[in-house]
This record gives C-alpha cells, structure tokens and sequence, in this order.
C-alpha cells in the first residue's frame, strides 16, 4: 500500500531541500554577502554626503537633495538599464578605467555580482541619505566646537562625538537598506548571472518557471524569518542602549 503524502510532510520537505543544498545555500550566501557590501558602502558614502547637506547653505543644500530625490523617484527599471550601458565592457566607467590606467583590459562588471553591488549602491543610496541627515542635521555645532575648544582633534571629534550622536540615523538606515537589499529583484537579475542567483531570484525562478510554489513558499519564509530575527536583534540592542 502507497501512503499518501500530506501536506505538513510536503512542506518539510521543501525546507530540509532548501536548507540541505548546497546551491541553495550559496543562493543565500550571495543574498546576505550582497545585501552586507551594500549597506556597509551606503553607510560609507551617504555619512559625508549627509554631513556636508547639513553644513551647507540652504539653497545649494535644497538643491542637491531635490537631485537626490530625483534620482530616487526615476524609473527603477531605467536606472538598473543604464548601468547596464555604464558597466558593459565597451562602457563609460571601462573607458575612464583604462583612460587613467587603472587597467590594461576591459573589466568583466557586469553578469556578476560585483555589477550587482554597484547598482544596488547607486540605488538604496537615497534610503540611506534620508534618515541619516534627518539625525545630523539635528546635531548641534556648537557640540563640535566644544569639543575643538576643549582640545579634541578631528578625528577625536567625529569618532566620540558625532559618530554616536548619528548612531540612530545610521542605524535606521542600515536596517531599512540591508532588508531591502535582502529582498531585491530587478537589479540582481539585470546586472547579475545565473550562476550568481540571489534569493528573490530562486523564489521567481520557483514559482513563475517551474511553478514549484512549495519551493518557493519556503524560500520566501526562510528569508522572511531571517529578517525579523535581524530586525528583533537591532530592536534589542537599541533597548540596551536606551538603558
């Protein structure tokens, strides 16, 4: 006699597939390096920029961040397309690379996940700009003038003072750019390759190509999980810090 298979077993099985392959794992592993890189090099561009919109004039600082958002509000679709045209290897930034001989050869920037990282940068940018000058634009100078007053350098001053007086703004943005980061489709599947597939891939792959729903469904609750234990674990540390 055959048993038939239930449903709760169906689904178990979808889970121990996912969690048990070794390309599933690397599907993964490629969400989370990527989303990583992401935030940590908007975190590294958007703190300058954010601090020199917070010190700069009204009006050319109303200017740069209508730009900014600009840039943000333009067609998803259209920004990833042209980075596409910027990175290909007969591209701008090849040409400006071995114009000022960086390299002797064209760069391999695209169908990888190096091209998916620059253009995932260039895009969750803005989130990270946004929150990050809401909190430094609130930060008093007469703080850091103090703190030069009372002999601190620069250096002193940024990583004491106004590293820590960011730290929520930075925080913030960190979160809200590594989910979406997490999450992200368009982007990796233009600028990225089959062989270097991320997670909101495989789920379309699952359940638009192979119509495995089961598979996908998994995947999708793996990374769902994953991100409110991210999100409970920041929610945490801030309420230590607030102690």
């Amino acid at each position: 006699m055959f048993r038939s298979v239930t449903e709760p077993e169906l689904g178990l099985h979808n889970y121990k597939t996912l969690l048990g392959s070794a390309t599933y794992l690397q599907i993964f592993l490629n969400t989370f390096m990527v989303s990583a890189v992401v935030t940590l090099v908007t975190v590294l561009i958007a703190f300058p920029v954010s601090w020199a919109l917070a010190i700069m004039p009204p009006r050319l600082s109303s200017t740069i961040f209508a730009i900014i958002l600009l840039s943000m509000w333009t067609n998803l679709l259209a920004r990833t397309y042209a980075w596409m045209v910027l990175l290909q290897q007969t591209g701008l930034v090849n040409r400006i690379l071995m114009s000022i001989g960086v390299t002797e050869r064209p760069l391999q920037l695209t169908n990888n996940l190096v091209g998916v990282t620059i253009g995932m940068v260039y895009i969750m940018l803005p989130f990270m700009i946004l929150p990050l000058y809401g909190v430094i634009r609130k930060i008093e100078p007469a703080v850091l003038q103090a703190a030069a007053l009372c002999g601190a350098s620069k250096t002193q001053a940024l990583c004491r003072i106004l590293l820590p007086l960011a730290a929520p703004g930075i925080a913030s943005g960190a979160l809200m750019v590594f989910v979406m980061s997490l999450g992200y489709f368009v982007t990796p599947a233009l600028l990225g390759g089959t062989s270097n597939m991320m997670v909101a891939e495989l789920i379309v792959q699952q359940v638009q190509s192979l119509v495995n729903w089961g598979m996908g469904g998994a995947a999708a609750f793996v990374l769902l999980v994953i991100t409110l234990a991210i999100y409970a674990l920041q929610l945490r540390l801030f309420e230590r810090e607030a102690r």
